[in-house]
């Protein structure tokens, strides 16, 4: 068996691991989302790794690239996504082989750490490879009317994907300057990341609001008796702003009669507001970081994140 790192060629093999492994019911798995995903992203192209036995790609471990900053300190991270065994070839350790020859070549590269929040049944196998439980991920939930539970029939929602942004440079530059100062790890903003993250997603649609005041992305989840309106970005300075994001979420969970909102800012947006670690488990693999710094990821409260920073894609 050959690990190596994926070539451009090995695209339609990948894609094809990944249906054979996973299906095709949880999320869309086709070249276009996999060259969103991995290539297009503007931190830069993920780290994939294959599994090649007998000339045949037979497994495929992906590290999407990202970015934390704390203070002045930018942190070169990875994302631990897209990973696949061909059913024909599991019980070999592909998985683990994959995954600490990718942590290899991070560490030759200076990488510093791997996050995610991987599920019940892989989260043992990470522990076992040295990752570390951060804590459950911080989520605040709104509930809405409890009479919308009497309502079964739910509107189809028209997302605003596509559509183009409009200059927020002067808002996202006092926004990331507000969070230098919180000394709490956060990803740094961009137009090009906000272009990416959601306006072009390929896998999750998103309704979008946006002007000099604010930005907020959001979508609805189906939990079966429960429609959650989940905000996944919202970045605001100033009570103008943050009045905007609440008007446009509220008229969305009236639109569409939303049993609850979910968000995890630090700001308080209702009295009726409901405040826990309800979400995912987040974990931490260290590569390079100082063993202070090491140290001090490993607690929630160093974390800034928003829910689209963590959720899956």
């Amino acid at each position: 068996m050959i690990i190596r790192e994926a070539h451009t060629e090995d695209l339609e093999d990948i894609i094809s691991v990944l249906k054979a492994s996973l299906g095709e019911t949880s999320s869309k798995k086709t070249s276009d989302v996999w060259k969103y995903k991995h290539v297009a992203n503007p931190f830069g192209k993920s780290l994939v790794l294959v599994a090649e036995e007998d000339g045949e790609i037979i497994g495929v471990r992906a590290f999407m690239r990202w970015k934390w900053q704390l203070g002045s300190q930018t942190f070169s991270a990875f994302r631990a996504v897209d990973t696949a065994t061909h059913p024909d070839h599991q019980g070999k350790g592909i998985f683990k082989k994959l995954t600490l020859k990718a942590l290899e070549l991070a560490e030759q590269a200076g990488d510093h750490f791997v996050f995610n929040t991987p599920n019940s049944q892989s989260k043992p196998g990470y522990l076992k490879m040295g990752w570390r439980e951060v804590g459950k991920v911080r989520t605040q939930i709104i509930p809405q009317s409890p009479f919308r539970f009497l309502q079964t029939a739910r509107k189809t929602p028209i997302y605003d994907n596509g559509k183009p942004l409009n200059d927020l440079s002067d808002l996202i530059k006092i926004y990331d300057q507000r969070r230098l100062k919180d000394a709490k790890l956060y990803t740094p903003k961009s137009m090009e990341y906000l272009t990416w993250r959601y306006s072009e997603n390929k896998i999750q649609q998103y309704f979008i609001s946006s002007d000099q005041d604010h930005y907020v992305a959001a979508y609805l989840k189906d939990r079966g008796k429960i429609l959650e309106l989940r905000i996944s970005e919202m970045i605001f300075v100033d009570q103008i702003g943050k009045d905007k994001i609440w008007k446009f979420i509220n008229q969305l969970s009236s639109q569409y009669k939303a049993n609850i909102i979910s968000h995890n800012s630090l700001e308080k947006f209702s009295n009726f507001q409901i405040k826990g670690n309800f979400g995912p488990v987040l974990t931490f693999k260290n590569i390079t970081c100082k063993s202070k710094d090491h140290e001090k990821f490993l607690e929630d409260s160093s974390w800034n994140y928003t829910i689209g920073d963590l959720e899956l894609f």
